[in-house]
């Protein structure tokens, strides 16, 4: 079903273990959000057998997340970018900035007015590109632009992938009511039920 808004732009930091497993700190606003645009590129392979292709594999890579923005805190920036506030309160960006990846979280509305929620859980972000315009006859707004390369994390679920996204839509079948209310309160853990297999071993 197609979305028809989009809100809730929240980011949670992320601190890694000896090993790079991800831990996220408790998710807080980015901004309030105008567009967010997604795309994806795969890892391809195709093994040819017989004059034909026999098996094709396709393999998350990565991906680029552009959100427009009405405005981005020093604090967020800071957070996202690298850049650091000095001591009079002032956001300076250097040329060796370098934000940490954080997971981002939104949400969209779809046309029957439920929402479908996202976590993308490793995104790492560039500096925001700024529009600036003289005033005029009519009034403009700018507004700025950040732009990140999505990862998938280091941390394996529950079937020993590494996911990159997290989605799901409230009037979905079967969706718990609670997995909806909770959902900006932590980055979501992706829960897999294991399945004893038939000699025994799980």
């Amino acid at each position: 079903m197609a979305t028809i808004g989009l809100d809730k732009l929240f980011y949670a930091k992320i601190t890694e273990d000896e090993d790079g497993n991800e831990t996220y700190a408790a998710p807080t606003s980015l901004a309030k959000a105008m567009t967010a645009e997604l795309s994806v590129e795969l890892a391809e392979a195709t093994l040819y057998a017989d004059d034909g292709a026999a098996e094709i594999v396709k393999e998350f890579q990565s991906g680029t997340l552009a959100l427009g923005v009405a405005d981005i805190g020093p604090k967020v920036a800071e957070d996202l970018t690298g850049a650091k506030i000095d001591d009079n309160k002032v956001l300076v960006s250097a040329s060796e900035d370098g934000g940490d990846p954080v997971a981002v979280g939104f949400r969209a509305k779809k046309a029957n007015g439920k929402y479908r929620y996202f976590w993308l859980y490793r995104v790492k972000f560039g500096i925001p590109a700024t529009n600036l315009t003289t005033k005029g006859e009519s009034i403009e707004f700018s507004t700025p632009t950040i732009e990140g390369t999505v990862l998938r994390r280091n941390k394996v679920d529950g079937k020993g992938n590494h996911p990159w996204k997290a989605e799901v839509s409230e009037d979905d079948t079967g969706v718990s009511a609670s997995t909806i209310a909770d959902w900006y309160k932590n980055v979501y853990e992706p829960a897999f039920t294991t399945v004893p297999s038939e000699n025994g071993e799980g």
